[in-house]
């Protein structure tokens, strides 16, 4: 695209920017003459996908900026209102604590009500679970959260939830698209007082909250005990609501890590605000030995995700893996939970979290389902299941039990980890004890993730060389251990060594699996949102008399490492 082209598409763009933060921005660049930086946020159009959008803060069409949000609202607005003709329907917004997401929020709100689209809009910040619920407890057509969840603090994000409650999926991720590709006349916008006076624009009641709230209680299993605990909000919007929640449960003891309780769209005190990064709950533990608490939790910034520490009983704290936190509460909950005693029960995972998932449901005797990544793929499992849904989870540090939210819930989760710490320790036990229980009875089930990077075209090219490769010759065995099944996910076929064959219940994607003798395996895939190739190797090892956790976890890091080196590209 030549420069005079890019100049004009941004005069065209800055004319129309309601922004004057953003219009400076662009008239700076346009006098500036820089040619790359205007292809880079002029010549393209962020894409949105599957999780809406999200993208760095900034002037043009591949940035986030008001302009882009009444774009895609005025595109989302016009496809809801071809999917329901001549019906009455409505939409409810949130939004989180980052920069601008109030005001992107608003904008939103306003394209709707320029439609004659019923609006509910949050009146302050919001945590994503909060939103989801409201979808389906508002009865609404869809829902749009403004959040970047855990994303730098540059970043905002969109994301679109449907009428179910869930993240958009296909066909509505592409028809919301190619609506906003047509590129809707946005008209004139009514400020948020005056719509907010004539009624169309709505605050959400409180009742939404409180039915929340109902929900949590109603997923508990365990009375109430005392334990002490430490929570972070990572600078974001979890605590109201982790505040009411832990009320609502009887827990007091609960010690807010006060430099990241409140939002704050800086995230001053981690240089990346994703509870999984090294250093992120420093602060927490910090708090946590000075209180002697039993347990840290922390949410990251949207609160849809919790992440776990413990006392390691050398003085330390262990940080919890997602697949350890799933593991434990669906084990909790199958244990216990006499109300999911209705067959078939059913529990679910992604193909790249632990499958010690799938033990525990041959163990409980429920259904075991497996999903492509991406949460909304586990929400539209168990809206599958209704009613027998139990929990499912993603390594990622994502969870949702019972039918209350339709997507991750950091909140819920947290309530129902708590009530398990304050249960394992009237007995004098851990979270830890019980994992080892686990261990011993299904074995130790233990992962890890190489991710080769490979930005630009020819990055992908060479990335989709190597799935290429991979599939049309697959090696007999990983680190000297057979393969006994494939899985091609791209084209819904599974088949072993001695000829059996058959068809994946799953949608199509480039993912590849290997399924190894006495367990393990390796899954392979392109990112969808990063120039990379990422491998997912898992080994599973048993128990042997005298075995002490500490020898068979050497045992299972050495194990990995090994099947690492004899998958990954050596040339990588």
């Amino acid at each position: 695209m030549s420069l005079s082209l890019l100049v004009d598409i941004a005069r065209a763009w800055m004319a129309a920017d309601p922004d004057p933060v953003t219009r400076a921005e662009t008239e700076g660049l346009i006098a500036s003459g820089d040619e790359h930086q205007l292809a880079e946020q002029f010549g393209a159009r962020l894409e949105f996908g599957t999780a809406g959008i999200r993208g760095a803060l900034a002037a043009g069409p591949n940035r986030m900026n008001r302009l882009l949000v009444r774009k895609v609202s005025a595109g989302l607005a016009q496809y809801l209102l071809d999917q329901h003709p001549g019906r009455k329907f409505s939409v409810v917004i949130g939004f989180d604590g980052r920069h601008l997401s109030r005001e992107f929020a608003e904008d939103t709100a306003a394209i709707f009500a320029s439609r004659g689209v019923g609006v509910w809009l949050y009146e302050e910040v919001a945590a994503t679970p909060q939103l989801a619920h409201a979808v389906v407890a508002l009865g609404c057509a869809a829902g749009v959260m403004v959040t970047a969840s855990h994303n730098p603090p540059q970043d905002n994000g969109y994301k679109v939830y449907w009428e179910n409650g869930a993240q958009i999926i296909e066909p509505h991720d592409k028809g919301i698209s190619a609506a906003i590709d047509l590129e809707p006349a946005l008209g004139e916008l009514l400020p948020l007082e005056a719509l907010l006076a004539s009624g169309a624009v709505i605050r959400p009641p409180q009742v939404v909250c409180d039915t929340y709230r109902a929900g949590v209680r109603d997923l508990r299993v365990h009375p109430t005990a005392p334990v002490k605990a430490v929570y972070t909000a990572m600078h974001g919007v979890g605590r109201a609501l982790i505040e009411r929640v832990m009320g609502d449960a009887g827990y007091a003891d609960i010690h807010l890590v006060p430099e990241q309780a409140d939002p704050d769209p800086d995230f001053p005190t981690v240089s990346f605000p994703n509870p999984e990064e090294p250093g992120a709950l420093d602060l927490g533990m910090a708090l946590a030995d000075k209180v002697g608490a039993d347990v840290l939790i922390a949410n990251d910034p949207d609160a849809d995700r919790l992440a776990v520490a413990v006392p390691d009983g050398a003085g330390g704290w262990a940080r919890l893996s997602g697949d350890q936190v799933g593991q434990l509460l669906a084990d909790d909950l199958l244990r216990s939970d006499k109300r999911f005693l209705k067959q078939p029960r059913m529990v679910a995972t992604t193909v790249v979290s632990s499958s010690m998932l799938r033990a525990l449901a041959e163990h409980y005797g429920v259904e075991y389902r497996e999903t492509l990544t991406g949460f909304k793929w586990i929400a539209n499992a168990a809206i599958a299941f209704e009613g027998r849904f139990v929990m499912g989870y993603e390594e990622a540090l994502g969870y949702s039990v019972g039918p209350l939210v339709r997507d991750k819930d950091g909140v819920s989760a947290a309530v129902l980890l708590l009530d398990l710490v304050a249960h394992l320790k009237e007995q004098g036990r851990t979270l830890l004890d019980r994992l080892e229980e686990l261990y011993r009875t299904h074995g130790l089930y233990m992962t890890s993730q190489v991710s080769l990077k490979r930005p630009g075209a020819a990055g992908a090219a060479e990335i989709q060389a190597m799935m290429d490769q991979l599939r049309a010759a697959p090696p007999d065995a990983v680190a000297g251990t057979p393969i006994w099944r494939l899985r091609d996910l791209a084209v819904g076929t599974w088949k072993t060594r001695d000829g059996a064959s058959g068809a994946l219940d799953i949608p199509a994607s480039n993912v590849l699996g290997w399924d190894l003798e006495g367990g393990g395996r390796v899954v392979i895939r392109p990112s969808g949102t990063e120039p990379k190739i990422k491998f997912y190797f898992e080994a599973r090892l048993p128990f042997g008399e005298g075995d002490t956790l500490a020898s068979v976890r050497e045992r299972g890091e050495r194990r990995l490492r090994q099947m690492a080196a004899s998958v990954v590209p050596t040339h990588a």
